[in-house]
């Protein structure tokens, strides 16, 4: 049994195009695995916990080796609750709209909770970062108005969409990483006509997947 972690950046619900995208990557792949199970994380939706300065403390005193008391302990337990659902799936799909160049504000907020030492990644001194994620896959599903691969950069935007979501995923451990792109959505003279080689994208990765 398989479990896809599907996260879903839009606070647009039904109108949002990245998630519209990746609907179609997840009823293919709901066809492909019968077995499969589908963890929906609508981060419009979802309560996150702010990472306030007990979480940072809690953070700070893993890195330094140090036992967790009183209001870090409670702290770290709420990280690690919401990491562990994270930490649990075999995939993971992230439905994620360009927003100023960037990622939506409540995904960075949930990545900036999640992304911990040793719940995601270790330090090393000598050699750096390591990702503790084994055996992961990911499909990022990406829309922007403006920005497309062949538009001029920066007049219609920069990305730093993918390329930020990419490096966290591969911070964590994450390396089989595959982009399904709808972009520009707003600046395309054939949305639909877009919108439909998109979704044969999905199709075609959830169904070798």
């Amino acid at each position: 049994m398989s479990k896809l972690l599907y996260i879903k950046a839009s606070p647009r619900g039904s109108a949002s195009k990245s998630s519209a995208v990746a609907d179609v990557y997840v009823a293919t792949l709901r066809d492909r695995l019968p077995d499969l199970v589908v963890d929906t994380l609508d981060l419009a939706q979802e309560r996150l916990p702010e990472f306030d300065g007990d979480k940072v403390a809690a953070k700070m005193a893993v890195i330094a080796g140090q036992a967790h008391e009183g209001r870090q302990k409670t702290a770290w337990d709420e990280i690690t609750a919401v990491a562990n659902r994270f930490i649990s799936a075999d995939r993971y799909l992230i439905a994620a709209p360009m927003w100023n160049g960037g990622i939506p504000y409540r995904l960075k907020q949930y990545i900036d909770v999640i992304h911990q030492p040793g719940l995601l990644w270790g330090l090393d001194p000598q050699t750096g970062y390591f990702g503790l994620l084994k055996n992961k896959k990911a499909v990022l599903a990406l829309t922007s108005g403006a920005f497309g691969p062949s538009m001029p950069s920066p007049a219609f935007g920069v990305d730093h969409h993918s390329t930020y979501l990419r490096d966290w995923l591969n911070q964590a451990g994450v390396t089989d990483i595959e982009e399904i792109r709808f972009q520009p959505t707003l600046l395309n003279p054939d949305p639909e006509g877009s919108f439909d080689a998109a979704a044969a994208v999905a199709q075609f990765f959830a169904a070798r997947a």
